[in-house]
């Protein structure tokens, strides 16, 4: 069988169990540099000649082209689950992966938004008219539930409740993140501010929060704007202002108030306690840096 076959066979199987459309263009572009180098620089274009040393040499390539590790872990991944469904479907005998290990990445202290910093980014848009007030509640959003950025721009107005909002993550799994009754105050004056900007406007879109233009808004343009927000308002050089970081600043607040990481994991749409248990141990060095600043040799001579 060619690998070219199986890819498109693997991203066709992916679409049957509508896996996010940003996941499967990520397969596809990350398999096509995958099956081009094989062919290319290797002369490996059927499944049957595959062998776990190609794709040994396919994560050294890229180590040596000076990808980040956890750029080469994430292209791994993507071959790790090819193999995978090879092997599911009987096209192998074995997994072809099953010794293939992830490049080591190094620890990343992830710095957050300080109280101070995430009050001045939301407050950063104090005025009445719709990208202002659409903006301020994006962010409240992103800072009070922790939402992925394409489960924000990707929400209908149908997934907002009385109380609570009913969310679609990773593979369209749903769960329940509660309304706070601030957010719910910001909401009803979206609404009334957003009726009357497309009053005259013609909009064929029904996702929650559109573009000034009435289309579907994409995570560059949000990222853009905290960008520019973040830059104006004066943020720590070492916080990187974007969606994500809102997402850890929610973990890392949550945690820090007393919330179990069972909960925290349901609430941020994890797969398992284990992937939410990063953000523990992100507070955890926080800490010890904290504490060690307090009891420093030096400082005290």
């Amino acid at each position: 069988m060619f690998t070219k076959g199986l890819v498109q066979e693997f991203i066709f199987d992916c679409q049957v169990r509508n896996l996010a459309p940003r996941t499967i263009r990520n397969y596809e572009k990350q398999l096509g540099f995958f099956i081009t180098y094989l062919s290319d620089a290797l002369g490996v274009e059927e499944l049957e000649q595959l062998k776990p040393i190609h794709i040994k040499r396919f994560v050294v390539m890229n180590q040596e082209r000076g990808c980040k590790p956890a750029y080469v872990n994430d292209l791994l991944k993507a071959v790790k689950c090819l193999c995978a469904y090879a092997y599911q479907e009987g096209y192998t005998d074995e997994l072809i992966t099953k010794r293939v290990k992830n490049v080591k990445q190094p620890k990343v202290l992830i710095h957050t938004f300080s109280n101070d910093e995430i009050a001045r980014m939301i407050n950063h848009f104090d005025g009445q008219d719709y990208l202002s007030v659409r903006n301020r509640l994006m962010l409240m959003l992103m800072f009070d539930t922790g939402l992925r950025i394409s489960e924000l721009i990707n929400m209908k107005p149908e997934q907002i409740r009385n109380g609570y909002f009913i969310i679609y993550g990773k593979g369209r799994k749903e769960r329940v993140v509660p309304q706070s009754p601030i957010i719910s105050k910001w909401i009803l004056k979206y609404e009334r501010v957003k009726q009357a900007y497309f009053t005259f406007r013609d909009t064929q879109e029904d996702y929650y929060f559109l573009s000034k233009n009435g289309k579907h808004l994409t995570p560059e343009a949000v990222n853009h704007m905290m960008k520019k927000a973040g830059a104006k308002e004066g943020i720590n050089p070492l916080v990187r202002v974007s969606p994500h970081t809102c997402r850890h600043t929610f973990a890392h607040q949550e945690l820090k108030n007393g919330l179990d990481l069972y909960s925290l994991s349901r609430l941020l749409g994890h797969e398992s306690v284990s992937i939410t248990q990063r953000y523990l141990e992100a507070i955890r060095d926080e800490q010890v840096l904290t504490s060690a600043k307090k009891t420093g040799v030096l400082a005290h001579l």
